[in-house]
């Protein structure tokens, strides 16, 4: 999307009062296999077990990820007749920007949180609820494969050369947004799937990610490795905030638990209660 393109999309959610209601943490990155619905499921679960309001809009209508997860947990709850946070959800139907505002006005009305899961592709609705973010985060496989979305690199020193045009059009909405409303978005790369590379590798990718970092102002966070446990818990729609209904946890299990722990809270998010992350 052009400069003036995006700047419409912003002025257009300024009109209509972008700080009021609920905090906006959009989970966005166009190339898939990131761990960008697993993530943001697990975010979801994490605030409401601490007392949040929490809705959440699958914008990927073919995919339905996020949604068909939730949907898992609402049958595991009925099935087992068990009380577990639960956020609300819904799938945004692609129909219009229109219809798409009027459902997060409706579902920002009853909650603190929306979270956003957007498709992996490029999308007009995921770039719209981009530019309506208070958080952004974009998931990557902590590789050069994926770097690419946010810059591209040298092929000898794995310097930065340049951004990507998405990191542009990201740094675009930011500074948009800021002159529409005031609001700066806070922008946060969250790094999955550390244990994939040699160490080597892994820190050059930190080198480069803290290099771009500093030029068009996001933060990075590390986020979830992969583990079979995702996988497995999908079907029954748990997390592994659910502790008590998981059975026996593995060492790795619980791993994993501290590192969802040490996301949201790299996530920095307002408080709504200071109940702890169980």
């Amino acid at each position: 999307m052009q400069s003036g393109h995006f700047k419409a999309f912003i002025l257009s959610g300024a009109s209509i009062g972008l700080m009021a209601g609920p905090h906006h943490i959009v989970f966005a990155n166009e190339k898939g296999g990131t761990g960008k619905s697993t993530t943001a499921v697990h975010v979801a679960i994490a605030l409401a077990s601490r007392g949040a309001r929490v809705g959440c809009i699958d914008l990927d209508s073919r995919q339905r990820t996020l949604h068909r997860y939730l949907e898992n947990r609402s049958d595991t709850i009925k099935r087992r007749g068990v009380t577990l946070p639960m956020p609300q959800f819904e799938v945004f139907e692609h129909e219009s920007l229109a219809t798409l505002e009027k459902q997060i006005d409706k579902l920002g009305r009853e909650n603190d949180f929306l979270i956003f899961d957007t498709p992996g592709r490029d999308d007009k609705y995921a770039r719209f609820v981009a530019t309506r973010a208070h958080t952004l985060v974009t998931p990557i496989n902590d590789s050069f494969v994926d770097f690419d979305l946010i810059g591209q690199v040298d092929a000898e020193n794995f310097k930065v050369r340049k951004l990507s045009f998405y990191a542009e059009l990201i740094w675009e909405a930011r500074k948009e947004r800021a002159k529409a409303d005031g609001v700066t978005i806070d922008w946060v790369v969250v790094r999955n799937r550390l244990h994939n590379m040699e160490a080597r590798n892994q820190q050059r990718m930190t080198d480069a990610i803290a290099e771009l970092s500093k030029r068009v102002g996001f933060r990075s966070v590390p986020g979830l490795n992969e583990r079979v446990i995702y996988r497995e818990l999908f079907p029954s729609g748990l997390t592994l905030i659910d502790k008590g209904h998981l059975g026996q946890l593995a060492t790795a299990h619980i791993v994993a638990r501290q590192e969802l722990r040490e996301l949201v809270t790299g996530l920095a998010l307002p408080e709504v209660q200071t109940a702890a992350l169980v």
